[in-house]
């Protein structure tokens, strides 16, 4: 036996070619999976960032209809306290206005100073039923 065997050549040769490639797929195949891994990854990340960001808009949503809730829930009893307010001074110049035309002579006219001021007040809740109305 020769050290330099020409057949020991050639099946040293096609095992090192075997080997590469082999080993060439394999590169491929764990270049493949990393890049799948990196795609899924980015995939669920991605779905992540979009449902805490859907989730911080919710709140901040849910903030600013609690917010308008209560300042038209304010508004709405103000204007109803002051709608009570005048149909108590109607119902006060309602009363003083029957008084008057009972005891009214013909040489004293003071209705006519109540009939001003009850238009007046007549005109004041109209408004305030327009922007109860508004409100609504």
């Amino acid at each position: 036996m020769k050290p330099s065997d020409p057949s020991s050549d050639i099946h040293h040769t096609r095992s090192a070619k075997g080997k590469a490639g082999s080993s060439i797929k394999l590169f491929l195949v764990m270049w493949i999976v990393l890049i799948a891994l990196g795609v899924v990854g980015t995939y669920y990340y991605s779905n992540h960032l979009q449902q805490q960001m859907i989730n911080q808009l919710q709140a901040h949503n849910q903030q600013q209809i609690a917010a308008l809730k209560t300042d038209y829930e304010n508004q709405l009893t103000t204007i109803s306290k002051e709608v009570e307010d005048l149909q108590g001074q109607v119902q006060s110049f309602n009363e003083l206005l029957t008084f008057t035309k009972d005891n009214a002579s013909d040489k004293t006219d003071n209705s006519n100073k109540l009939y001003t001021q009850l238009s007046e007040v007549k005109k004041q809740l109209e408004t305030l039923q327009k922007k109860m109305d508004l409100l609504k």
